[in-house]
């Protein structure tokens, strides 16, 4: 009689990823509050997108070899300089951002932004300049209602005319899955600026998250950014967020 092949377990996703955030670098350079987050994800090859990451970096994959696209819109609130200095009118805005998972060489696993739709022109200029963040301005409505929220987005520059609209039914609060762990405990994002990149660490509790019906999704961002996705989504998820501080960035390479 034959004996069947043994077979190695799956490795653990988790086994050894930092799912609290590690201490942040002082001094806090920013302090801001994300609120009514949706996370929508698809999967992508990263030979796809690959091109994307910035030198040092490299699209973060699971254990199937997947790497992660996320739709996630939300309303920023009292975000501001340090930790006491909120800024008026300009420090809540809505915003709707399409982002890519990466790591690096010291492994650290956080995202990298392809778009970041926003309502305040004002933010466009001065994030794109000091960070070399992607944003775009946008006219943004979020819609909530009972059980239900609703994100639509429409972008004014670049490329005018973008939309994205998603409309969620907010349930029960649901234990993230091991991948959803994975996905959402980042602390930090790559960036480039002036022929470098840079990590941008960040510091919030765990996600508190609860199960979402998409009802209606419409969205040209994801693909506008660039991204293909290759596969069904996960299930969306919703919450009411957190605080989240980020800290001094460091040099990843030149």
């Amino acid at each position: 009689m034959i004996e069947p092949a043994a077979t190695e377990p799956p490795p653990d996703l988790l086994a050894g990823y930092p799912l609290d955030a590690p201490p942040l670098p002082r001094p806090v350079v920013f302090d801001q509050f994300w609120a009514d987050a949706a996370f929508l994800h698809w999967p992508v090859r990263p030979d796809d997108v690959a091109h994307f990451f910035p030198p040092g970096t490299r699209p973060d994959v699971d254990t199937e070899g997947r790497t992660w696209v996320a739709l996630v819109p939300f309303a920023m609130q009292r975000a501001g300089f340090g930790t006491r200095f909120p800024v008026p009118y300009f420090g809540s805005f809505l915003e709707t951002n399409v982002r890519l998972y990466s790591v690096d060489d010291a492994g650290r696993h956080g995202v990298l932004f392809r778009s970041l739709e926003t309502e305040r022109l004002a933010i466009v200029a001065f994030a794109r300049t000091l960070f070399g963040i992607r944003y775009t301005w946008a006219t943004m409505r979020m819609i909530r209602a009972g059980d239900e929220v609703r994100y639509d987005s429409v972008r004014r520059w670049p490329e005018r005319g973008l939309r994205s609209s998603v409309a969620l039914r907010i349930g029960e609060p649901v234990e993230p899955t091991p991948l959803e762990l994975w996905l959402t405990a980042r602390w930090g994002a790559h960036t480039r600026v002036a022929g470098r990149t840079w990590w941008v660490p960040n510091r919030h509790v765990r996600w508190e998250f609860r199960a979402a019906e998409v009802l209606h999704l419409e969205d040209e961002l994801v693909a506008a950014a660039g991204v293909r996705t290759d596969g069904p989504p996960l299930r969306a998820l919703w919450t009411l967020g957190v605080r989240s501080r980020f800290g001094r960035p460091s040099l990843v390479s030149g």
